[in-house]
């Protein structure tokens, strides 16, 4: 599998705004990840389905550390799928919602009320980004 790779370095999210993505999951992935924080080593939230283990981790890394993992089993995703996923950015936690509906909910641990930095990485192939 390759690994694809889109980062954003100034985009404009602040609390109270939504991402919406669209994409399409390549038909060899065991994993994606959806990062969102103030640069690379410094995430708000790591959202990372993982195929083999069934699961979706989300964590938070400051200063290049790793956080407690957060595991959901809901696990809705599948290799060749089309996804569209809507993350909320609120002053207390983020809420992800999963193509089925579900929603995944992490906690702002670090407060922040901008996140200028965006990354994907792994087994996906985004179509559409929409900052709201």
């Amino acid at each position: 599998m390759s690994e694809n790779k889109m980062e954003i370095y100034h985009m404009e999210m602040k609390t109270g705004s939504t991402l919406k993505l669209k994409g399409k999951i390549d038909g060899d992935a065991s994993w994606f990840s959806i990062n969102l924080g103030s640069g690379p080593g410094d995430l708000a939230l790591h959202f990372n389905p993982r195929f083999e283990e069934n699961v979706i981790v989300c964590n938070s890394q400051n200063g290049g550390t790793w956080e407690q993992e957060h595991r959901d089993d809901h696990m809705c995703f599948r290799p060749g799928m089309e996804i569209k996923l809507i993350m909320t950015f609120e002053e207390d936690e983020f809420q992800v919602k999963l193509p089925d509906g579900h929603q995944v909910k992490f906690p702002n641990r670090g407060r922040h009320s901008h996140l200028p930095y965006f990354c994907v990485k792994g087994g996906i192939h985004l179509t559409s980004f929409k900052l709201e």
